[in-house]
């Protein structure tokens, strides 16, 4: 398996595993995600390709694309309350779903990480959603804490 940054060719398969992530969102809360979307469409991958502060990172055996990791650095300045600081921002982590349990998700994680430290980021954070409980499992194994919790009150059903 190798790790690499995202290539044009890599665009379809990306779609593919983007439709997989809108699914687990779609079922995990039905009431806030739609069930035939996606997070980004080929133009807006492809727009992201190259750029150093998007870097989207995949892991592929061969031809078959296996997973991907969308990472976005995000520099925190001339804050009021928060120290100066350089993040990277895991977007969005997707393992196609026939290769889970592999050690391919740790090793895009890792990869990102790694990212991180040699653009002197301060942390690595990202967002799950509690309704994915494989997923906080998943990071939780991985080192990552809690760093905020998100709260809601639904005032309408739908």
């Amino acid at each position: 398996m190798e790790i690499r940054f995202a290539e044009k060719k890599d665009i379809p398969a990306i779609l593919v595993l983007l439709h997989q992530v809108g699914k687990v969102h779609h079922d995990g809360r039905p009431d806030l995600f739609r069930g035939d979307a996606q997070k980004y469409d080929a133009n807006q991958v492809e727009a992201m390709l190259g750029n150093a502060a998007k870097p989207i990172f995949v892991a592929v055996q061969g031809a078959q694309l296996l997973g991907y990791c969308f990472c976005v650095l995000q520099t925190h300045s001339d804050d009021s309350v928060f120290e100066d600081y350089t993040s990277l921002y895991i977007d969005d982590l997707c393992i196609d779903e026939a290769c889970r349990g592999q050690g391919i998700g740790k090793a895009l994680y890792q990869a990102a990480v790694d990212y991180a430290k040699d653009h002197k980021c301060y942390n690595v954070t990202l967002n799950v959603w509690t309704g994915n409980p494989g997923a906080v499992g998943f990071y939780e194994k991985l080192g990552l804490k809690p760093q905020k919790i998100g709260m809601e009150m639904i005032l309408e059903e739908r």
